[in-house]
């Protein structure tokens, strides 16, 4: 994504709708995201989240079709993996060891895996490093001992400016479109990942919050919107 004009892509998280995802993907979103850690607010079962993806895949091929999990089991992963309405990113959200992502990685090339790391302090940035070359893309999320994601919590900026990870990655935590003309003046991720703030409740987003969002990227891109 080293285009100015196509960074910082865009990935809207914790959809629950099929016609909530159809209507962000037809703003030119680049990732829907959709939750499977089972008892978080967001998680959605197994047939709905092949209902999304199918129809993200009929609509919107380019699109990702993004399946965020923590610590998948091989059963779950092989079942996901498997049939209409799959994936085309997996992140992992839990204590996947390098290794193991790796591991992941060369059991199925034909999907991208992506590893969410969750920053509790400045140093924590260095962890990113150790992934390098095990996964696809690296998600920098902010520390929630609660939580594993979609807190709507940030990351102080200044932890991650000048960051050259050798490795595509994305910001996620508290992102919106006022937002984006301050953050995008001190940091330079490849892309996005927005869910929380752009929510009326949880797993449902409120649609003009998620225009306002695409908007504002497209504005920082130079693009008219």
């Amino acid at each position: 994504m080293s285009d100015t004009l196509t960074r910082p892509a865009l990935k809207i998280c914790g959809l629950t709708d099929v016609e909530q995802a159809l209507a962000i993907a037809a703003m030119g979103v680049q990732a829907i995201g959709v939750i499977g850690v089972r008892n978080t607010a967001r998680f959605v079962e197994p047939s709905r989240r092949r209902e999304i993806f199918s129809a993200l895949a009929l609509h919107h091929p380019s699109i990702n079709r993004v399946w965020v999990v923590a610590d998948p089991n091989p059963t779950d992963l092989e079942d996901a993996l498997a049939g209409e309405g799959c994936p085309t990113v997996v992140q992992l959200h839990g204590s996947e060891t390098p290794a193991r992502c790796a591991a992941l990685r060369e059991w199925r090339a034909d999907i991208a895996w992506w590893k969410a790391l969750r920053l509790r302090e400045a140093n924590d940035v260095a962890t990113a490093k150790h992934y390098v070359g095990s996964v696809d893309a690296l998600l920098l999320d902010a520390w929630n001992p609660n939580q594993l994601g979609g807190t709507g919590h940030r990351i102080p900026l200044d932890w991650i400016s000048n960051q050259n990870h050798d490795v595509a990655w994305w910001l996620a935590g508290g992102i919106s479109a006022e937002w984006v003309p301050d953050l995008l003046k001190d940091v330079s991720p490849d892309g996005l990942d927005a869910s929380s703030r752009l929510e009326i409740e949880p797993g449902w987003k409120d649609l003009s919050k998620v225009k306002a969002l695409v908007d504002a990227v497209r504005h920082s891109q130079g693009l008219q919107t």
